[in-house]
């Protein structure tokens, strides 16, 4: 029985080592840096929407690492895999290896940041180019939302997708987000 638990605590420790563990401070203050440049309210943390988040990050995990939304209020980020040559084959080929890419609580919300180029405020449009979205922007500067809880998880490949919910949601249709 003991040895059992000892597996069990070790396996669990080595898994939660390989995940990327969201820091909520830093979390916090990439959103309210965004928050502030329009004078949306700044987020606190909720455990409970960390916990939604992690369940939803570890679903995806299972699921392959395939991103989908779990439902309003949720932005989503995905990581490739790091991939390194470690030398050649017998016959000349690259053989390769995959580590877990170093991603920041910055990173992650930046990317979101970064759509604000294509939201035009003044007609509450969103004009990116094919392929590109405001959404995640505009969620993360929703004035009405007021909580955060953001978690990620580590897919076998090496890849990571990072999931935060909001409350109160945001994106209502034909609202301004701030």
């Amino acid at each position: 029985m003991k040895k059992i638990l000892l597996a069990t605590i070790l396996l669990l420790s080595n898994l939660s080592a390989q995940a990327g563990d969201v820091v909520s401070a830093d979390m916090l203050s990439a959103h309210n840096s965004y928050r502030s440049t329009v004078g949306s309210p700044t987020l606190k943390w909720s455990n409970n929407l960390q916990v939604k988040a992690q369940a939803w990050a570890n679903q995806l995990k299972a699921k392959g690492c395939g991103m989908k939304h779990s439902g309003p209020g949720e932005n989503l980020f995905w990581a490739s895999a790091a991939k390194s040559a470690t030398g050649k084959d017998a016959e000349g080929n690259w053989i390769w290896k995959s580590s877990l890419q170093p991603v920041s609580d910055k990173k992650v919300t930046d990317s979101w940041g970064s759509e604000k180029q294509w939201y035009d405020y003044a007609n509450n449009q969103c004009n990116a180019p094919a392929g590109k979205a405001c959404g995640h922007y505009t969620q993360l500067v929703w004035k009405k939302t007021t909580e955060v809880g953001c978690a990620n998880a580590v897919c076998d490949d090496f890849s990571q997708v990072w999931v935060c919910n909001y409350a109160p949601v945001g994106n209502m249709q034909g609202e301004k987000p701030y």
